[in-house]
């Protein structure tokens, strides 16, 4: 299938897919004419993909998950789990940083609002 259609069917950009491509998480074959064709099997992948990048991954994060995928192994498994881990553990130190600051946030605006009635009340 071409790109157009790979795009369609996955719910993607076509941009996307030339990106997941650029970095190396997707693969097509060439046509003579040098138009990407892809098999059925893109579908699953290009939805897989998406599903990780909801996840908040970046494009190597899924890089280095991607083993587990294409070629199974226990090693691969626990390599992948690892990375989740790690990559859970990211983003909840960075979900309390930004509780912090918008805790941070809430207490000046406090100071404000009181600053505001002391202003209107002279």
């Amino acid at each position: 299938m071409r790109i157009g259609d790979l795009a369609a069917q996955a719910g993607v950009s076509v941009r996307s897919l030339r990106y997941y491509e650029e970095q190396g998480l997707l693969t097509s074959t060439r046509s003579t004419g040098g138009q990407r064709q892809y098999t059925d099997n893109e579908i699953a992948r290009v939805r897989f993909l998406q599903r990780l990048y909801s996840a908040g991954l970046s494009s190597k994060t899924i890089a280095e998950l991607l083993p587990c995928v294409d070629s199974p192994s226990a090693q691969n498994a626990d390599d992948a789990w690892e990375r989740l881990t790690d990559e859970r553990d990211r983003i909840t130190a960075h979900i309390e940083e930004l509780t912090r600051a918008r805790d941070a946030l809430d207490q000046l605006i406090d100071i404000n609002r009181q600053h505001r009635a002391r202003l209107a009340a002279d």
